[in-house]
């Protein structure tokens, strides 16, 4: 009997060997070799673009990343000062739908994949304005000379004369590759689930974007700095690992993952971006912490025999803190790459005729029949 809730032909993952791959590539050969455009292409379309493919989607992505100025001057202006980042891109995920007559036109592919396309593009834009709003600075307009990681950080940084370094634009193109898509995890679910009541695909993006708003599915990374930081020292590693396995409050965060029961082929491949972010932005001093703690966790039979590996979350935040990026920006910078797993998924979900609305199954628990009694004889 199949109890899986979808079909799908976009990511393979299998927990147990740690292995992930896109469209049957891969991570690691990704990762290394391609580029967060070309994944996005790839997870859309099925297979890698050729060279001309590849051109126009870049030019085509490259002259969709402004947004209308009402949605900047009207909209954002209308958040507190201190608004998190990440509720202003959910929020702005989903007013974006409002600017666009076409965009519930789902029936009409030449629609759907003008709707992807400007997602793809405008996220980066919606992701640097909440940062620039929630910093107090002034919006800075995409520049389409730069690349796409290059673009998302001069709108993040630039004051004045900046120039990016290519180590760092590297590195950032690396980790929107690893965090593209991850299979049916919570966000993509509730994605796929939106999606099946024919919501537009803004809409359904937002409802992705909230799932992983809550901090058990987008948080980790953040969780695991917060973690290292209330360590302090390598010194302090072994009594934390005592106290992590008596069960007494303290949790190994970034550890432990739902589906790996090996080291997450993600985490191998970060561990080697952050010693390259390293080299330009100067060691992160909570690197040794987190070496510490992964050597003495992964010599300890306790997380040995449980399975509990690094998982993509251990490293990625000490990369983004290296980078600049305040905490409250990193679930953003989870969302921005994996709006184009979820707009893949979504399609996908569009194209399969057995695919209703969804509407699971509960198991009730709830008291039997009774009937209504009166107020004064209550």
């Amino acid at each position: 009997m199949q109890t899986a809730a979808c079909k799908s032909a976009i990511t393979y993952l299998d927990g147990e060997n740690g292995i992930l791959r896109y469209r049957g590539y891969p991570i690691e050969q990704l990762a290394e070799k391609s580029t967060y455009l070309e994944v996005a292409y790839l997870l859309l379309n099925g297979e890698l673009p050729n060279s001309t493919q590849l051109a126009t989607w870049k030019d085509e992505v490259t002259h969709h990343t402004y947004i209308h100025e009402n949605m900047r001057k009207r909209f954002v202006d209308g958040f507190h000062y201190d608004a998190h980042p990440m509720g202003m891109f959910v929020s702005s995920l989903a007013a974006l739908g409002t600017f666009y007559n076409d965009a519930k036109d789902i029936e009409d592919k030449a629609s759907r994949d003008k709707q992807i396309l400007r997602m793809v593009a405008k996220t980066p834009t919606l992701a640097a304005m909440a940062y620039r709003f929630s910093a107090g600075l002034p919006f800075v307009y995409p520049d389409n000379d730069l690349s796409f990681p290059g673009n998302f950080l001069n709108m993040m940084w630039k004051v004045g004369d900046y120039h990016i370094d290519p180590r760092l634009e590297r590195a950032m193109d690396v980790l929107f590759i690893l965090h593209a898509d991850h299979e049916q995890n919570c966000g993509t679910t509730a994605m796929r689930v939106v999606g099946s009541s024919h919501a537009d695909p803004y809409t359904s993006a937002a409802a992705a974007a909230s799932a992983l708003y809550g901090p058990l599915h987008g948080g980790a990374n953040e969780a695991v700095v917060r973690m290292l930081e209330d360590i302090g020292s390598i010194e302090n590693v072994p009594a934390f690992i005592e106290e992590v396995k008596s069960g007494k409050g303290s949790r190994l965060m970034g550890f432990g993952h739902r589906v790996y029961k090996n080291y997450d082929p993600r985490a191998t491949i970060i561990k080697k971006t952050a010693y390259d972010v390293f080299e330009v932005t100067g060691k992160n001093p909570l690197l040794d912490i987190a070496l510490k703690l992964e050597e003495t966790a992964l010599s300890d039979p306790y997380f040995a025999d449980r399975k509990l590996y690094p998982n993509v979350d251990f490293y990625s935040g000490l990369i983004y803190q290296a980078m600049g990026f305040p905490v409250s920006m990193f679930t953003v910078l989870f969302a921005i790459p994996r709006t184009v797993g979820w707009l893949a998924h979504w399609q996908e979900l569009l194209a399969d005729k057995d695919q209703k609305i969804s509407r699971p199954r509960q198991w009730y628990t709830g008291v039997e029949a009774r009937d209504y009694a009166p107020i004064a004889a209550r």
